[in-house]
């Protein structure tokens, strides 16, 4: 089934745009004619610049906040489509609120409400997975603020991690903009007035002139290559080839690396707890949580894993098999499944390590920051002795 951008308008002359899946532009148009609706065009995604909305990200923090009030309303006991069409009106965010719509319609059509948030094609796997374990069970209120209890810790979590990273990236950015500053502008002007003086220059200012030209006179090239380098290089990380060897590179790293694995397997373990608690399978769960993750060595092991047990194997061996999660980790794991209590020994599982990755990242930041400021003050430093040193001299003679 492909996708198309369809525009139409209802019987009180409400224009609507959607996108929807179907075999042909005949199949959606006689679909939505047969629903009452009087249909303009339908044209396949991406023809349109509608196409662009499943190139964009949905925000967490709004959907985060649509569910808490979708829950709320839900625990009141309004009716889903009541719901829907109250938090449609007061939705500020122009994707989300075209994504409400487009779910309040199937919901009128007659689709589940797991069904067509999937249809979107933005929403998270977990999300569909959690409505749809909440829909079998009757209990959709329970699955949602487990939902949103696993969205408030994780955003919690990032938020920690992007303060954690704040500082260093921006004494980077100073570093790399110093740096471009002295050899582009500073050094070439120096240059200039060694010229005019015709002295005999020491062989580390006569080196660091010759850098200085150079990097005036190729600097535009070397931008050019730079953003040209990084493009190829982000495009490659999505193929399979090239994330698996830049996954590895990462995971390899001394400090960076430990710290990456650490948080992956929180992540999962949260995730896998989410939904077995939603009365998920422990199959389909592993699936799902695995495909969330960001790094391809992680979730090559998780569909592995997952394979062993469907065939019948423990989750905890299963896991040891891959040789990627942490001994520790197993180990836990292994205890939930003894003695029944998986869900909960999972959420200690991501509780541990969680405040593991805090502490790791906050210790190589303090080691970071003060050798960023050295290198740079070494740095910076000998350029401008360099710079300075026939000046002084030329002053004594």
């Amino acid at each position: 089934m492909a996708e198309f951008v369809v525009k139409i308008a209802d019987e009180r002359g409400r224009i609507q745009q959607h996108v929807e899946q179907g075999y042909s532009e005949a199949e959606v148009r006689d679909r939505f004619a047969q629903q009452g609706y009087l249909v303009y065009w339908v044209k396949e995604q991406g023809v349109l610049s509608g196409g662009l909305r499943q190139r964009r990200k949905l925000k967490q923090a709004t959907f985060l906040v649509f569910n808490q009030q979708f829950l709320t309303l839900i625990r009141a006991g309004l009716p889903i489509l009541n719901a829907l069409e109250l938090l449609i009106k007061r939705q500020k965010d122009p994707l989300l609120k075209q994504i409400l719509e487009n779910v309040r319609d199937r919901v009128k059509g007659g689709e589940l409400l797991s069904d067509a948030f999937a249809a979107q094609g933005i929403i998270p796997k977990i999300y569909t997975t959690t409505l749809l374990a909440g829909e079998k069970s009757g209990a959709i209120d329970e699955v949602l603020t487990r939902y949103v209890n696993f969205q408030r810790m994780s955003l919690s979590f990032r938020k920690k991690l992007f303060v954690s990273l704040i500082y260093p990236t921006l004494l980077v950015s100073v570093v790399l903009v110093m740096v471009t500053f002295l050899f582009t502008y500073v050094v070439p002007k120096f240059a200039e007035l060694f010229n005019s003086l015709d002295a005999k220059l020491p062989a580390i200012t006569v080196f660091m002139l010759d850098v200085g030209q150079h990097a005036q006179k190729y600097a535009p090239f070397v931008l050019v290559a730079l953003i040209v380098g990084a493009f190829i290089l982000w495009r490659w990380k999505d193929t399979d080839r090239g994330g698996d060897q830049i996954d590895r590179m990462i995971l390899g790293m001394p400090v960076l690396g430990e710290i990456r694995l650490k948080h992956q397997v929180a992540s999962f373990s949260r995730m896998l707890s989410t939904l077995l608690q939603g009365g998920l399978p422990l199959v389909p769960a592993m699936e799902t949580a695995g495909a969330s993750m960001s790094s391809r060595r992680i979730l090559k092991g998780v569909t592995r894993a997952s394979v062993r047990v469907r065939e019948g194997q423990g989750l905890a061996s299963s896991l040891e098999e891959q040789e990627v999660f942490p001994e520790l980790a197993v180990e836990m794991i292994e205890v939930g499944e003894s003695t029944g209590a998986l869900p909960a020994m999972l959420n200690s599982v991501a509780e541990f390590y969680e405040e593991d990755v805090q502490t790791a990242l906050g210790a190589a930041m303090a080691l970071i920051e003060p050798l960023i400021l050295i290198v740079m003050a070494v740095f910076v430093g000998g350029v401008l002795i360099s710079l300075y040193l026939p000046i002084f001299t030329l002053g004594v003679r």
